[in-house]
């Protein structure tokens, strides 16, 4: 049995002002485990199909499924949740299944970029495919892929363009970035490391720095939606879009910052990254409620009758799993595993587990609340980011 956290009770002292679980202990197998069963589940309910599971709205029990589009952003995420099943359970109806889920995204890899999303569609599903099989084919499809993300690349402003489609409509014109691009930039690094340009790597490296100057407050938190202008490159002003206001700290985009400059600091090496990685995540710890999972928004009014967001939680979760083992500093280490940890005891717990409501692994996730869409919902990106946090803890426990 794999039980953690008896480690961190150091943490305690080191972790005053962090709020608290009553339960101290995460079985890791008995987590993983549960998620076999509900993919289980959800495989038996769906068949062999070709569209993908991407959320359970209150009220239902069964997936809704989406085709795959271009333009539906979380196709990846259900074959990534499979890889890293297979990658616990080493079942070769796991793999089976995994490789058909993502062999039915090929399509979206002959197509020009749609947005900046080619890396959650691509990277989660090929991307986990590939480390876990060495399959040549999905090495060169991401390669692919990478390049045509690159292709959004604007060098006068210095980052990706996320959504084409809101310059043309005049909406996040004449040039938007989005926080949730920093998660796809793995993309362009890992193709960098493995046989494409180095052109993939400055271009990634450039974003972040572009981002982490114009894209956050002075206290670290971070606007949604940045505006440049395309010919002189300079920034516009910073808005939202999910977020609850233009100046609020919406609880996601908070989470694809920590995510997304730990993993920066881990493939450039630069301590900037790492500092800046610690910048945003304080923040989002200090303002937690005391069950480590936060309202989808940090400053909407009527906290607490404002929705949760699992789904932040997760994203945090194994962000802070990977920052606690490449921390220089041991005091903000272990204050780090102590946090992850504690969210994935929440995440585990019936307050926030699908159990036998459903068939996803998580409940009470947001996704648009402004649009009002996937309001306390179960999420397919939920479920991936619970799953690799789980992983990332029983790789780290041994």
């Amino acid at each position: 049995m794999n039980r953690v956290m008896s480690g961190l009770v150091m943490a305690i002292s080191l972790c005053a002002c962090a709020p608290k679980v009553a339960n101290n202990t995460l079985d890791v197998d008995r987590e993983l485990n549960y998620c076999n069963e509900q993919i289980q589940k959800t495989l038996t309910h769906i068949g062999d199909i070709t569209m993908m599971p991407r959320n359970i709205l209150e009220g239902q029990t069964h997936w809704n499924l989406v085709p795959v589009k271009i333009e539906e952003w979380t196709v990846g995420f259900w074959p990534g949740i499979l890889w890293y099943n297979y990658e616990n359970t080493k079942s070769k109806e796991m793999m089976d299944d995994a490789r058909h889920y993502t062999d039915i995204l090929e399509p979206l890899t002959m197509l020009p970029a749609y947005d900046h999303d080619l890396g959650f569609q691509l990277f989660c599903s090929y991307g986990n495919g590939y480390r876990l099989t060495g399959d040549e084919k999905y090495k060169q499809i991401i390669l692919n892929a990478a390049d045509t993300l690159a292709t959004l690349f604007n060098p006068k402003v210095g980052t990706i363009l996320s959504w084409p489609r809101e310059v043309d409509n005049g909406r996040f014109a004449p040039f938007n970035t989005i926080m949730d691009n920093m998660i796809n930039l793995e993309m362009l690094y890992w193709a960098a490391a493995n046989g494409g340009t180095k052109e993939l790597y400055d271009i990634a490296t450039r974003h972040a720095e572009t981002t982490m100057k114009y894209h956050f407050r002075e206290d670290g938190s971070n606007y949604h939606v940045t505006l440049y202008d395309t010919i002189t490159g300079d920034f516009i002003k910073g808005v939202t879009h999910q977020g609850y206001a233009d100046e609020t700290m919406w609880a996601r985009g908070q989470a694809w910052a920590i995510y997304g400059y730990t993993m920066v600091y881990r493939e450039t090496g630069d301590k900037k990254f790492l500092r800046f990685a610690e910048k945003v995540t304080d923040i989002y710890l200090k303002r937690l409620p005391k069950d480590y999972v936060p309202y989808w928004d940090f400053d909407v009014p009527n906290i607490p009758d404002e929705p949760k967001d699992a789904s932040a939680a997760a994203i945090v979760a194994s962000a802070l799993l990977e920052l606690s083992q490449l921390e220089d500093n041991p005091a903000k280490a272990v204050e780090y595993k102590y946090a992850a940890v504690n969210m994935l005891i929440s995440l585990s717990s019936d307050e926030y587990r699908s159990g036998e409501t459903n068939s996803a692994f998580l409940l009470r996730s947001t996704g648009h609340k402004p649009n009002g869409s996937e309001i306390d919902a179960s999420i397919n990106y939920a479920d991936y980011y619970y799953i690799e946090a789980l992983t990332r803890l029983k790789k780290m426990e041994g």
